[in-house]
């Protein structure tokens, strides 16, 4: 008999490249799916552009593509959405969820494993969000108000600071006697100089961090398990610790109690990422609020009277705050909320679980959502010459009943808003209340453009900026 195998190969061969190639035809065709900016290296992708100035590529990309296209990256197709059509989708979708997209990038940060983390995160989300909610932040105040008297008496009399550098050394002893327990890291100025050094290293790595292999990050790396051993150290001081309160708890030991419900093993690897989220945000928003009023004197003259007319004359002593002498300093939250706003997140995300239509686009099962608060806090519908610094404009804000502007989305929506945003917030109020009411503050260089490194926190400034302050007498 003849042999036909050779004769079956041929036809067999040619229809399955048909299929190949009509399948890809189809693919490319497919005008459902957003268009995907691919780059030319396997699982790289387009990592290195939009690495280098990501809200300058994403701008670019929405000039060219429209306002959704997705961006393959470090094996990662991320979907982005630039426009307000799709923020009630992001926030409201039952397809989309939040813990899934941010799983990868807390396990390769603070090495806390994914199954442990998907377990803790909703508890400790309500633990925090009551414990810093405003019905407790009250509780804070005085707390704050001390901490940062003793910590501008460290300034001195006068002197000349880059006010990135003045920022972090009021802000983060501050932060840490407060939420951990006090003088846990910084009692002296070598431990000082050496945790700053360790935590900006950490702090200006994480989105690098969050998604190269630790391997590749030596300094970042080295920075990590620096922090990692310092709470190892410290995690029975911090449990041990008895608060200025009583016997109420500190937030770092209502984050242990959680974990160690669980586990033991993680309690430094959350005291890392517990730091991490209180740090690495407040300080950026200090630095431009600061910034930005004394880069503005009508603002600043008018926020110099509101102090004298609530304190009497600014000067040295020690005044306290209560909750009604804020209210009476709302342009100060003002400033602080339109600084925010000009140096929002760059970056907050969904996991994409089912297929979700956005505008004429499906988006896939598997895509990472990206939501640019940046860019929707830059629409001229919401905010009105939007590049321009105007505190006056959140007066329409309902604050008292804690409502920010249609469209600000700095700290999220829905379910998994920031919990530490009032808290953040009141710490910043209250430094810079006292600040102005003890120094007279001078900038000596104009403020710096941000510069676009992280894709999350507020993007650090691009140069320096010197500050001079000299107290008053």
């Amino acid at each position: 008999m003849p042999d036909n195998s050779m004769g079956l190969i041929f036809p067999t061969l040619i229809l399955f490249l048909v299929v190949v190639t009509l399948f890809s035809f189809l693919q490319r065709k497919n005008v459902r799916g957003p268009p995907c900016i691919r780059g030319w290296i396997p699982w790289l992708g387009a990592s290195f552009e939009f690495g280098k100035a990501p809200l300058e590529f994403i701008e670019q990309a929405r000039i060219k593509y429209g306002p959704i296209f997705t961006v393959f990256a470090m094996g990662n197709r991320m979907t982005f959405v630039t426009e307000e059509e799709g923020i009630d989708v992001f926030f409201k979708s039952k397809k989309l969820n939040f813990e899934l997209a941010i799983q990868n990038p807390i396990c390769h940060t603070a090495s806390i494993p994914k199954n442990i983390f998907l377990t803790l995160h909703e508890k400790l989300y309500i633990m925090l969000k009551g414990k810093l909610g405003t019905l407790n932040l009250y509780q804070f105040t005085g707390q704050l108000t001390e901490e940062l008297h003793e910590q501008l008496e460290n300034l001195g009399t006068r002197g000349t600071m880059d006010l990135n550098d003045l920022i972090r050394h009021v802000l983060y002893p501050v932060t840490v006697n407060v939420l951990f327990n006090k003088g846990l890291f910084l009692t002296n100025k070598r431990k000082i100089k050496e945790f700053h050094h360790h935590f900006q290293v950490f702090d200006e790595g994480f989105e690098y961090g969050s998604q190269v292999p630790e391997c590749l990050l030596r300094n970042w790396s080295k920075s990590k398990k620096w922090l990692l051993t310092l709470f190892e150290k410290n995690i029975s001081d911090i449990k041990a610790y008895k608060s200025a309160k009583g016997n109420s708890l500190t937030v770092m030991q209502a984050v242990l109690d959680i974990v160690e419900m669980e586990t033991s093993e993680q309690s430094s690897k959350y005291g890392l990422l517990t730091l991490w989220a209180s740090l690495s945000n407040a300080a950026p928003i200090a630095f431009w609020t600061l910034g930005f009023i004394l880069s503005h004197p009508d603002i600043h003259k008018n926020i110099m009277q509101s102090i004298s007319s609530v304190f009497g004359t600014a000067g040295k002593d020690k005044i306290k705050l209560s909750e009604d002498e804020l209210k009476k300093l709302l342009l100060i939250k003002w400033c602080i909320l339109e600084a925010v706003r000009l140096r929002a997140p760059g970056i907050i995300t969904r996991k994409v679980m089912k297929p979700v239509k956005i505008l004429n686009h499906t988006v896939p099962a598997g895509d990472l959502l990206m939501l640019s608060p940046f860019w929707q806090h830059r629409n001229p519908k919401y905010f009105p010459e939007p590049e321009l610094f105007k505190p006056e404009r959140w007066k329409k804000a309902n604050l008292e009943k804690h409502a920010f502007l249609d469209c600000f989305l700095a700290f999220g929506r829905g379910k998994f808003q920031c919990p530490g945003r009032w808290f953040a917030l009141l710490e910043i109020q209250i430094f810079i209340i006292l600040i102005f009411y003890k120094y007279d503050c001078n900038l000596l260089d104009p403020l710096p453009k941000p510069s676009f490194l992280h894709l999350v926190g507020v993007p650090q400034p691009d140069g320096q900026c010197r500050i001079e302050y000299k107290q008053r007498i």
